[in-house]
């Protein structure tokens, strides 16, 4: 009964993850040719590697941004879902569209609200007495517009989770803070909080897991002529114009290796500290 799914993450998974990491110390070139066992090259030319760095630098500042922000806005709008108010099924499906909604679609919109010829940002801009801007090819706005469209899309998804996470509360404890006079902040601090801090955790290392592996909306909307790619593209948006537009698939192997040795080493690191703060009983 397990065979197919077995089967299934051994082919999908498990083997493309042993093989990148065989590739990442040989040269392989295009058509998967390989060229021969290089050792540690690739990763000695990674860690020489300027662009390499530039685009790590802007992908923790993607995950700096949309981590906490889109915890915050989740959390809000879980909270304010959670009260009696008319038409809370409707909100809730609003809330949830852009979780569901492909991310190429997605992109699309927002580029073209973007964009600096003919964007409705710049036509609302225009009305109030601004100056229009190229919002995607301006290396002080470019990478800002991607988070605010992942966040967009985060939202909804992980509010669902939050959501989920507040009604397994037990109303006892509300109702003993009702009781010595508790405000609606205290409650909240005291108990929703503490009460909720496995699936803040648990949304803590899916929201980091996925910004570091921020790639559609960088390629769909940014792509790779703009003059802000250098300072919007992620380690993902790298390694794939590495192993497919440089040809280049064992050095692109090496820096898939590093990204996954960041991401265990956080995880790994929240795993840890997580008795400090998330709350089980």
């Amino acid at each position: 009964m397990i065979a197919p799914v077995t089967i299934g993450l051994i082919i999908f998974y498990f083997y493309p993850f042993i093989r990148v990491i065989r590739d990442s110390f040989h040269n392989i070139g295009s058509f998967d040719r390989d060229l021969g066992f290089v050792g540690l090259d690739n990763y000695i030319q990674m860690f020489n590697d300027k662009e390499m760095w530039q685009t790590l630098l802007n992908t923790c500042e993607y995950v700096v941004i949309i981590v906490p922000l889109s915890l915050a806005f989740a959390l809000l709008i879980a909270v304010l879902l959670n009260t009696k108010v008319k038409g809370l099924s409707f909100f809730r499906v609003i809330y949830f569209i852009p979780a569901i909604t492909m991310s190429v679609a997605v992109s699309m919109v927002w580029k073209w609200m973007f964009n600096g010829d003919y964007g409705i940002l710049n036509s609302l801009m225009t009305l109030l007495g601004f100056e229009p801007r190229l919002w995607l090819n301006d290396k002080s706005t470019a990478l800002l517009c991607i988070c605010i469209v992942t966040i967009w899309s985060n939202v909804g998804y992980y509010m669902i989770i939050l959501l989920a996470g507040i009604q397994g509360i037990s109303k006892v404890y509300y109702e003993a803070a009702d009781i010595d006079g508790a405000t609606s902040f205290q409650k909240f601090y005291k108990i929703t909080l503490p009460s909720l801090s496995p699936t803040i955790f648990y949304v803590v290392i899916m929201l980091i897991i996925s910004t570091f592996q921020t790639f559609d909306g960088i390629y769909l909307m940014i792509g790779t002529k703009s003059n802000a790619i250098k300072w919007t593209q992620s380690v993902v948006m790298y390694f794939y114009r590495t192993a497919f537009d440089y040809s280049k698939k064992g050095y692109a192997s090496a820096i898939a290796v590093l990204l996954f040795a960041i991401i265990m080493g956080i995880t790994a690191f929240q795993m840890r500290i997580q008795k400090k703060w998330v709350n089980y009983d």
